[in-house]
């Protein structure tokens, strides 16, 4: 909509990988397919520096207009289940990072709401959106759900594996058109306890936590607020109804950002 009078600028958390492409150290990489579904939704991607500094942080999220929350490792079980069994415990895969992206993106949820911008929050940001604002995870939905679909298909990361129910009237629902929403699955811990001033908007046929927006009823505020357990970065060339959610957030972001010049 804004597409050619303003582009936003959306700040873009990305993965830490334990060794990078070219030194044996630390290093954030962030996916290709996440930056060309803002790109055809006509926004500017630009990643999160590496930093747990507050200050930092803030400084990054005034500048930006929106902000992108991506997938990635588990979120450490000690901010959201620290009395776990060592038997669930076995089942995580932290961030090579001692925890550092965990407390950053943290942050960054935390700076987003203070600063009252549109926030896209995508698998693991998904999870971390509801471990920042007080909810809690299911660690492994194998173990803790055996009656569950199987949702750790990375053998069709890129392909739609299951439907999801959308609640009527709410904000995913209105983006897509749809009263149920094909999606791609490829993870194995889910949204537990659902935080307060969230709400489920999206539920697989097994009731696992698939989308969440803010309640109405809600004191927190943001123009806008998505999150979805699935990629829709990676069905976004291919399903109309997942370039939408990029659109937009887009969109959101554009407005946003045309009110503060």
């Amino acid at each position: 909509m804004f597409r050619m009078s303003y582009r936003p600028l959306i700040m873009v958390s990305p993965n830490v990988e334990s060794k990078g492409d070219e030194f044996g150290d630390l290093s954030t990489s962030l996916s290709e397919t996440y930056q060309n579904a803002l790109f055809a939704a006509g926004a500017v991607p630009v990643g999160l520096p590496a930093t747990v500094e507050r200050e930092a942080i803030s400084r990054c999220v005034e500048q930006c207009d929106g902000v992108l929350l991506t997938g990635g490792e588990d979120v450490d079980p000690k901010l959201h289940s620290p009395n776990a069994s060592e038997a669930l415990l076995k089942t995580v895969t932290l961030t090579p990072d001692g925890g550092a992206r965990d407390l950053r993106e943290l942050l960054l949820v935390d700076e987003v709401f203070r600063q009252g911008k549109p926030l896209l929050a995508i698998c693991r940001g998904h999870q971390v959106l509801n471990v920042a604002l007080g909810g809690s995870l299911i660690l492994d939905i194998a173990s803790e759900r055996p009656e569950a679909i199987n949702h750790r298909r990375h053998d069709r990361k890129s392909d739609i594996v299951h439907e999801v129910r959308l609640t009527p009237d709410s904000l995913l629902a209105k983006i897509t058109g749809r009263k149920k929403l094909g999606v791609n699955s490829t993870h194995h811990q889910a949204v537990g306890k659902v935080a307060d001033g969230l709400t489920v908007t999206a539920q697989s046929p097994d009731g696992v936590v698939e989308g969440m927006e803010l309640k109405k009823s809600s004191d927190k505020r943001l123009p806008f607020l998505l999150s979805v357990q699935f990629h829709p970065e990676r069905l976004a060339d291919r399903y109309a109804e997942h370039r939408a959610i990029f659109s937009a957030f887009s969109a959101a972001c554009a407005l946003r950002g045309r009110h503060n010049l």
